[in-house]
């Protein structure tokens, strides 16, 4: 028997898969325009809130996050060190090919088609994204939705940071 009194409990919290949008949105400078900024501050008040959730990545986030100003892609990585990182397998590519032909995405949009895969194909419970074109899109989320569950695997919930923030 263990010493340890967090022996055979299971972790409660969510798990929660942050896209990369949420974390470009965390070490960008202030936008000058309103919503963005706006949008910022929400993502800062939830990332200071993220302990109520499980917090996970993928290798694409990480190839995301190194693009652009050298500068801003340390402080991107700086957030996300510590964060569990998910594989993308070849199931995660058959998935994410599914879902881009089924849901009629443009190819540019094979990223995103990825990240709502290794999501699902993880059993996470939460995807929070700021795209929202091609992932948190009411359409478009429905669609994924139902493609997920037809190739046989439970959708995460598609949200933006402000719907994870409590009251």
């Amino acid at each position: 028997m263990s010493d340890d009194p967090a022996a055979g409990k299971v972790d409660a919290r969510p798990t929660v898969y942050v896209e990369t949008s949420v974390i470009s949105y965390l070490a960008a400078r202030p936008s000058g325009d309103l919503v963005t900024r706006a949008n910022q501050k929400v993502t800062a008040d939830w990332w200071a809130v993220r302990g109520r959730f499980q917090p996970v990545i993928s290798q694409l986030v990480l190839d995301e996050i190194t693009r652009g100003d050298a500068s801003y892609a340390v402080q991107r990585h700086a957030l996300v060190r510590t964060l569990p990182l998910l594989d993308i397998t070849d199931e995660v590519d058959a998935l994410a090919e599914a879902l881009l032909r089924k849901a009629s995405l443009p190819s540019k949009a094979s990223s995103d088609a990825v990240h709502v895969a290794v999501a699902a194909l993880n059993g996470i419970d939460l995807l929070v994204t700021w795209n929202l074109k091609h992932i948190a899109n009411a359409v478009i989320r429905k669609r994924l939705e139902g493609i997920c569950r037809n190739e046989g695997f439970d959708p995460p919930g598609i949200c933006t940071p402000a719907e994870l923030l409590e009251e």
